[in-house]
């Protein structure tokens, strides 16, 4: 009987420990981290609050007490404990907590934010803005280009000038993917004027105005006056000119702007031609060979056709380049178009010991631009009118 007695009692204690209720939970922990929202020494509760209308459409009056009232009803708000003594570094909140106004004995702003209700956050660059305005820390908020435009709207917005010259130079310093310069050039008109004008810059660069050397010549802009510069070193200014081509013909073929490059090309092409067409138009100038004598017309003649021979070689240089840029078309026009030049060079041909003696690869290097041009109309890789074919 004892023996049942204990087995009940046993029974009855492991049931009644099963049923008790619960200890209560533990309270939160006093050490837990600092609400985000919360700034050092806040005396001021500010509410964002989203605005679905578009920036975009100034003609409808915002009903700021409207969409404030949606936006607590809908739970689109958040509210921060800001200074307002870092709140003065923005000239918009300056004049907000200004006498001027009656919010400022209130201890409460509020402040629009215009998102779509799709954004999935859309106050996140207003608290970043807001956090700048407490720590002015720049170079830790502004990492990359996505970065500096996020915050580059909602900074002008505010007319907090620091943060907006932090954006800008840094996005002068690094480069800019299609989609950001896109973004750039949007927000180029929200900029004032100098700033924006050197932001553009990189975008499509302004002429350089020209000298009085350079009266009548169209002026280059600061890309061209660098890839003339580069053609011109690579033909005339450097004894190593193998390397040197080799170089600026891999800085041509990687250059971005391919207009700048067909411009550029041209115009050396046009240079080149001129220039072997007056070489060649003097060797075969009848006034020429009458009024000088015949030692010293010969050692004349020779130089000009050596100079032929050079600028020829430094042309077909040049079509190389343009053909495998694909920028030939201009090119194939104006070699097409040269019946002076045929003729020149046909005297040349007929007289034989002349060209044998002084310059025996000069009709060779004429018909392999004749080639080159040639071989890119029929590949397909230039496309010129049928007539200049």
């Amino acid at each position: 009987m004892s023996l049942r007695k204990r087995q009940r009692s046993a029974s009855s204690s492991r049931l009644t420990a099963f049923c008790s209720p619960p200890s209560p939970p533990a309270p939160p922990s006093t050490s837990s981290s600092p609400n985000p929202h919360t700034f050092p020494n806040a005396d001021v509760v500010l509410r964002l609050f989203l605005n679905p209308s578009s920036p975009d459409d100034v003609d409808v009056k915002p009903d700021i007490d409207r969409h404030l009232s949606a936006a607590v009803s809908s739970g689109t708000f958040v509210d921060l404990h800001v200074s307002s003594a870092s709140l003065l570094r923005s000239r918009y909140f300056a004049a907000l907590l200004s006498d001027r106004w009656p919010t400022a004995a209130t201890g409460r702003l509020s402040l629009a934010v215009v998102a779509p209700p799709s954004c999935p956050r859309p106050f996140d660059a207003h608290i970043e803005v807001l956090r700048l305005l407490h720590t002015l820390d720049f170079a830790g908020a502004i990492r990359s280009p996505d970065d500096a435009l996020d915050l580059l709207p909602i900074a002008l917005l505010l007319l907090f000038d620091a943060c907006v010259e932090a954006c800008i130079r840094f996005l002068e310093a690094v480069p800019w993917s299609e989609d950001e310069e896109a973004r750039i050039i949007d927000l180029a008109r929200l900029l004032p004027a100098d700033e924006a004008a050197d932001l553009l810059a990189r975008v499509s660069p302004p002429p350089v105005a020209a000298g009085p050397s350079a009266a009548g010549v169209a002026p280059r802009s600061p890309s061209e006056a660098m890839l003339h510069g580069l053609i011109h070193s690579a033909i005339h200014g450097h004894p190593v000119h193998a390397a040197t081509k080799a170089f600026v013909a891999m800085l041509l073929k990687d250059y971005p702007s391919r207009n700048c490059v067909h411009k550029v090309l041209d115009e050396a092409f046009q240079s080149r031609l001129d220039t072997i067409k007056e070489l060649m138009g003097k060797y075969a100038s009848p006034d020429f060979r009458v009024a000088v004598d015949s030692d010293e017309r010969e050692a004349i003649q020779r130089l000009n056709l050596q100079s032929a021979v050079l600028n020829v070689k430094h042309l077909y240089w040049l079509i190389e380049r343009m053909v495998d840029l694909r920028v030939a078309d201009n090119a194939v026009t104006l070699w097409s178009d040269q019946a002076a030049l045929a003729t020149d060079l046909q005297k040349l041909l007929n007289d034989a010991d002349m060209w044998r003696n002084m310059t025996p690869g000069l009709p060779m290097l004429v018909t392999r631009c004749t080639l080159k041009l040639a071989n890119s109309v029929i590949t397909g890789e230039t496309l010129v009118p049928r007539q200049s074919s």
